[in-house]
């Protein structure tokens, strides 16, 4: 080969080699591989609370509501249903919704 044309390859080799450090410009850890993605933070230390003790002489809290009484109307409609089921005449069944009702 002349001298003409071993120059032009001389230069780009050259111009590989220093094109190839720039790639070098991250910081990689010895060991590790270049295309694992780095690893997470640690999440925060869980919140550690005391529990609440229940006192010996602390009142009683009773966690229920007392059931709802149901209208007037709808008291009357299950009671001469009752009758009915229990197979009253209709004049019988006045007489057994008022005495339910109350």
């Amino acid at each position: 080969m002349s001298p003409m044309t071993q120059f032009p390859i001389c230069l780009v080799l050259m111009a590989a080699l220093c094109l190839d450090q720039a790639a070098y410009a991250q910081y990689v850890e010895p060991g590790a591989s270049r295309l694992a993605p780095q690893s997470p933070q640690p999440p925060p230390p869980p919140k550690i609370e005391v529990p609440k003790v229940p006192q010996f002489d602390a009142p009683l809290r009773y966690n229920y509501q007392p059931l709802p009484r149901n209208s007037f109307s709808d008291r009357i409609t299950r009671c001469l249903d009752d009758a009915a089921a229990a197979g009253l005449g209709p004049a019988d069944r006045g007489t057994y919704a008022r005495s339910c009702v109350n």
